[in-house]
């Protein structure tokens, strides 16, 4: 059996699936300030009649690390960075505690400058003056040669509790992307340090053994003990899920845009053919630009506790929440207390909805019922309205999904599927003003919990190969290998493929469950004097995103 655990901002969702499918669910609020008994109390619930031994897989999604990202609560973090010459890397500064250092590797991976210890040793003890714990150190070129990162390191890992370096984190060659990704990466392992050890003492005051995987933000998975090293790869945990949540349920030839209204927020994102749209170069977030390998999502301060206000006789909806609906004890109207006094949802307290709503109808002077279906309405409008443009930003690039790019495709759902608490509210309403079938998700008020049960564990592998030095590297899986000069392409892809499976393996994967990709293979020779001297080589290949082997029928 497996469980999948939701750690959203609003709730905790936990589901167990079985040989006949989803055999329980369970709901509880999140408390942000004690996620061990929030996760305890999930699984004391889940577990009721079930060994712990019958328990063969657990994954978890969350939304904490991007909560605390766009809400600007993450932890001050130093970062180190060597750039060399070109541009002064204090243009792409991320943070107060940021130092740009001497040193320097070229393209090639040659170093031009050795790097100052005396520098770095003066930033140490600036650091450790300020008491900051975590560090993020980047080279420009340190995907190439990663020398001056790991002397850095070496300098200050008896000083600090944790260094991050950037060749580690990602291997693409965007130097202020890398600069970024770094960055949080560093700043939210506190929040996922301590969300780990949560979990993980729950699970262990349960008696579980089972393999503990988190969903990153590509929708597959990778070990919990893993993500302690990248924990910036679960930033867009919570909206993957609600893609594997659709996906799950999807047919191979849909076009499907994909709504997950929850109780803070609204998640949009894209499925083609059951294949997530996915972010061309990473994701953005709380205005850093990363290289994150991400689905494609946009996520809008709109769900059913947003905070309904009026200005100057003009409705507003969030994006702020404050607590529960009236309906369920909370202080202030929201689209869950309109639904309920449109008589769409038969639970919690009529009266409380109707108070908060004709609290909101006297600003603007129309009745209780009017304006209870003026707020329903404003809320899908605004969803459809982000919907659109998400699609035609998309559309005005080339589109990206885990398996390919998609030149001169355009966009153009046929279908609509919504997940989340709202969801069956929503649905008529939807299909009027998108003009297209609307589908609910099965166990749409869990889905995401049910998505991250069946995602797969997935990673990538990036390999360079430069047959002038006569060096392959793969700087995120520390490998390096001579070569000779007459390396080809062929011989490349064989080694990346079997950095890759050796890499799905350590973060999770099952040996039957490793489909694989190819998503980039590229040659460029190197000439001088009109004359080639060498190739340059680069292979990207990964583990596909999907549903696991032997499970999806589950859902069907």
């Amino acid at each position: 059996m497996i469980i999948g655990l939701d750690v959203g901002g609003t709730n905790t969702d936990v589901v167990l699936l079985g040989d006949k499918g989803v055999l329980k669910v369970f709901k509880i609020a999140t408390d942000p300030n004690d996620f061990f008994n929030t996760v305890l109390k999930s699984l004391q619930q889940i577990l009721k009649g079930i060994k712990p031994e019958e328990i063969t897989r657990i994954v978890l999604s969350t939304t904490l690390a991007t909560n605390a990202i766009v809400q600007n609560k993450i932890p001050h973090v130093g970062m180190i960075v060597a750039g060399g010459p070109g541009i002064d890397p204090f243009f792409f500064k991320t943070n107060p505690y940021y130092f740009s250092v001497s040193g320097s590797i070229d393209h090639r991976g040659r170093e031009i400058e050795a790097i100052n210890y005396g520098e770095i040793e003066k930033i140490a003890r600036e650091l450790e003056i300020k008491k900051i714990k975590h560090v993020g150190v980047v080279g420009k070129f340190s995907v190439r040669n990663p020398l001056h990162e790991i002397q850095i390191r070496d300098i200050l890992k008896k000083s600090f509790e944790k260094v991050f370096l950037g060749h580690e984190i990602s291997g693409n060659l965007n130097f202020p992307r890398r600069i970024a990704t770094t960055y949080l990466n560093t700043a939210v392992y506190p929040i996922h340090e301590i969300f780990f050890n949560n979990v993980t003492k729950s699970l262990a005051e349960k008696g579980i053994k089972a393999p503990i995987h988190i969903l990153k933000s590509d929708s597959g998975t990778m070990s919990f003990e893993a993500s302690l090293d990248s924990p910036s790869q679960t930033i867009i945990s919570g909206p993957a899920a609600s893609v594997m949540g659709a996906m799950a349920f999807a047919k191979d030839d849909d076009e499907i845009l994909v709504l997950d209204i929850g109780g803070t927020t609204t998640d949009i994102s894209l499925l083609i053919g059951r294949v997530p749209v996915m972010s061309p170069l990473g994701i953005e977030i709380g205005g850093h630009k990363t290289l994150l390998k991400s689905i494609m999502t946009r996520s809008i301060g709109i769900g059913g506790d947003s905070v309904v206000k009026v200005f100057d006789k003009k409705l507003e909806i969030g994006p702020e929440r404050n607590g529960d609906a009236m309906a369920f004890g909370g202080l202030v109207p929201t689209p869950t207390d309109a639904i309920v006094v449109l008589n769409k949802l038969k639970h919690g307290c009529y009266n409380r909805s109707y108070k908060g709503i004709a609290s909101v109808a006297k600003k603007i002077d129309i009745s209780v019922e009017d304006a209870a279906y003026k707020i329903f309405d404003l809320a899908g409008k605004k969803i459809f309205k982000e919907a659109s443009d998400m699609i035609d930003i998309i559309n005005s690039k080339p589109v990206y999904t885990i398996h390919e790019i998609k030149k001169n495709y355009k966009i153009s759902p046929k279908k609509i599927m919504i997940l989340g608490g709202p969801a069956p509210y929503f649905s008529k309403h939807f299909e009027k003003l998108f003009k297209m079938p609307v589908s609910i998700v099965p166990r749409w008020n869990v889905a995401n919990a049910v998505g991250a049960a069946l995602s797969r564990t997935t990673c990538e592998v990036t390999l360079f190969a430069d047959t002038k030095q006569k060096i392959a590297c793969a700087p995120e899986e520390q490998f390096t290998k001579k070569i000779t000069s007459h390396f080809t392409k062929k011989e490349a892809l064989k080694i990346a493929i079997k950095l890759l499976k050796e890499k799905a393996i350590k973060v999770g994967a099952e040996t039957n469950d490793l489909k694989t990709d190819v998503i980039e293979n590229l040659q460029f020779n190197m000439v001088r004097n009109f004359r080639t001297i060498g190739k340059n080589i680069r292979i990207k290949v990964q583990v596909t995103p999907g549903l696991i082997n032997g499970y999806d029928y589950l859902v069907k």
